[in-house]
C-alpha cells in the first residue's frame, strides 16, 4: 500500500484481535472478560473521557457497574496483563538496540483519597500540584515505541508512614517506600527478566543523578546514556582529577566538536554539535556534552557501554529519550491513562494496565505502515499525506471496531441514569454540610 493513502483494516483488526485475546485468559469468568474487552474498545474510542460511565454507555451496558466491577473486585492480576502487553510489543517492536525509557509523569487530582495524592511538582501541570506521580519505562527501537511498565510513586510520610490511610486505599503491605530511580530500576531488573531486547537505558537528570541506578543497570550489561545537570562531577586524566561537567566541556577546542543529528522531531532535524569525553579508568565511560547551534546551550550526558561505541551510537540513544515523552502524550490524548477516576491501588493498577494495551495496540498498528523516510526538502505546498499518526489510527480502529450507534432509548436512559445519580450525590452534599443525618 502507499503510505499515507491505504489503511492495512485486516491487519489493524488482526492486531486488535490478537491483543484482546492475550489478555482473555487473564479472566476466569465470561462477564469481566467481555467487559475488558469492551473497556479496551472504549479506551479506543471517540468518546470525550475515558471513565466507567462514558465508556459503559459506548459499550452498550445499562450502567457503569461491569466496568466498575472490573477495575475494583473482579478477579484477575493486572501485571500479568502487563506482561501480556509486553510480549505483544517485543514479538511485534522488538529490536535488540532498543532503549528502555524510565520517565515520571503526573496526574492532578482533587481531594486527599486518591493512593499517592499529595501536594508535589509534577511536570504535567509544571508546579506543585494536588497530584499522583508515578513513574513509567518506556521501549523504543526501530519498529516503533510504547509503555512497557508503571510503578505508583508512594510520598514517604504522607503515605508510607500512614497505616490508615494504606489500607483505606488498599495498598500491600509489602509495598514500601522507594525513590522514582529505585522504581526505575525495579521496572528494569523486571524487563531483563523478562527478556525484553534491548542494548540501553536512556533517562533525564533525576534518573542520571543516582548512582545506585547508574550500577544497576551496568549489571545487566546494559548501556546507559543518562542527563545530568551542569553541576554534575566527573573523574577525568584516568581518574585522578574530579571536575564540574560544565568545567570539562570549557577545556574543549573547536576541533573537539562534531554536528550530529540526534533525529527527526517535529519540527524536522534535530542537528546539534556534540563532543565526548573519557572519563573513569575503564575507557568504556564519557561525559557526553550537546552543544544547541543556535544559542550555545550546553546539556550534559554520563554515557557507559559494555563494549566502545562511536559517538553517532551515543547521540541516537541521548535522542531517544524523547520516545517517552511521546508516549505520554499519546496514551494520555488516544488511550485516556489520565482519565481514570479510581481512588485505590488496585483500581489505578488495573486501568493503567488496560490503557497500556490500548497503546500498544496503536503502536503495533502503525508498524503495518511501510517506512517514509522525513524529506525536509519536500515543497510545503505538496498534498502528499504524511503517515498515519497514532491519534489518526485510532479514529480509524474506532469506526473498524466500533459497535452500532446506540439508539434514542438508550441515550435518554443513559441520560437519566447521570442524572439521578447526580441528584443522589448532591443531596449527599448538602447533608453532610448542614451535619444532617446522610438519608
Amino acid at each position: 500500500m502507499a503510505a499515507g493513502h491505504s489503511v492495512d483494516v485486516s491487519g489493524w483488526l488482526a492486531v486488535f484481535e490478537d491483543a484482546v485475546q492475550r489478555i482473555a485468559g487473564r479472566f476466569t469468568r465470561r462477564e469481566p472478560r467481555l467487559a475488558a474487552r469492551a473497556f479496551v474498545t472504549g479506551l479506543l474510542s471517540q468518546a470525550e473521557r475515558k471513565t466507567c460511565w462514558q465508556l459503559a454507555e459506548q459499550a452498550g451496558y445499562r450502567q457503569p457497574a461491569p466496568l466498575q466491577r472490573l477495575l475494583r473486585t473482579a478477579v484477575w492480576d493486572a501485571e500479568r496483563v502487563v506482561s501480556d502487553v509486553q510480549g505483544l510489543l517485543v514479538e511485534r517492536l522488538g529490536d535488540p538496540q532498543g532503549v528502555l525509557i524510565p520517565d515520571e509523569t503526573g496526574f492532578v487530582k482533587k481531594g486527599t483519597t486518591s493512593v499517592g495524592v499529595q501536594r508535589q511538582y509534577t511536570g504535567t501541570a509544571g508546579r506543585i500540584e494536588n497530584s499522583q506521580v508515578a513513574v513509567f519505562l518506556a521501549y523504543t527501537g526501530a519498529g516503533g515505541r510504547a509503555l512497557l511498565d508503571r510503578r505508583l510513586y508512594l510520598p514517604e510520610q504522607a503515605w508510607c508512614a500512614d497505616a490508615s490511610r494504606r489500607i483505606s486505599a488498599g495498598v500491600p503491605d509489602e509495598i514500601n517506600f522507594a525513590t522514582k530511580p529505585r522504581l526505575a530500576l525495579d521496572m528494569i531488573d523486571a524487563a531483563v527478566r523478562a527478556g525484553i531486547p534491548a542494548g540501553w537505558v536512556a533517562g533525564d537528570e533525576v534518573y542520571g543523578a543516582d548512582p545506585e541506578l547508574r550500577a544497576g543497570i551496568r549489571a545487566h550489561g546494559l548501556g546507559y546514556v543518562l542527563a545530568i545537570g551542569c553541576n554534575g562531577r566527573v573523574t577525568v586524566n584516568d581518574g585522578r582529577t574530579r571536575i564540574r561537567a560544565d568545567e570539562a566541556a570549557a577545556r574543549l577546542t573547536a576541533r573537539c566538536w562534531q554536528r550530529m543529528s540526534a533525529g527527526i522531531g517535529a519540527k524536522g532535524p534535530r542537528d546539534y554539535d556534540w563532543a565526548q569525553v573519557v572519563i573513569g579508568t575503564c575507557g568504556n565511560e564519557h561525559l557526553l556534552i550537546r552543544r544547541r547551534p543556535e544559542t550555545g546551550e550546553l546539556a550534559f550526558y554520563l554515557c557507559w557501554s559494555p563494549r566502545q561505541v562511536p559517538l553517532a551510537t551515543l547521540v541516537r540513544v541521548a535522542g531517544s529519550r524523547w520516545a517517552v515523552e511521546e508516549c505520554f502524550q499519546s496514551a494520555k490524548n488516544e488511550a485516556g491513562l489520565d482519565h481514570y477516576q479510581v481512588r485505590g491501588w488496585t483500581g489505578w493498577h488495573r486501568f493503567t494496565a488496560l490503557a497500556m494495551l490500548a497503546l500498544a495496540i496503536l503502536a503495533v498498528c502503525a508498524t503495518t505502515q511501510p517506512a517514509e523516510p522525513a524529506d525536509p526538502t519536500r515543497p510545503a505546498r505538496s498534498r502528499a499525506p504524511i503517515r498515519l499518526t497514532l491519534p489518526e489510527i485510532r479514529r480509524l480502529l474506532n469506526t473498524l471496531t466500533a459497535r452500532a450507534a446506540p439508539n434514542v432509548r438508550h441515550a435518554l436512559h443513559w441520560s437519566t441514569w447521570r442524572r439521578v445519580h447526580q441528584a443522589r450525590a448532591r443531596q449527599a452534599h448538602y447533608q453532610r454540610r448542614l451535619r444532617l443525618p446522610v438519608t
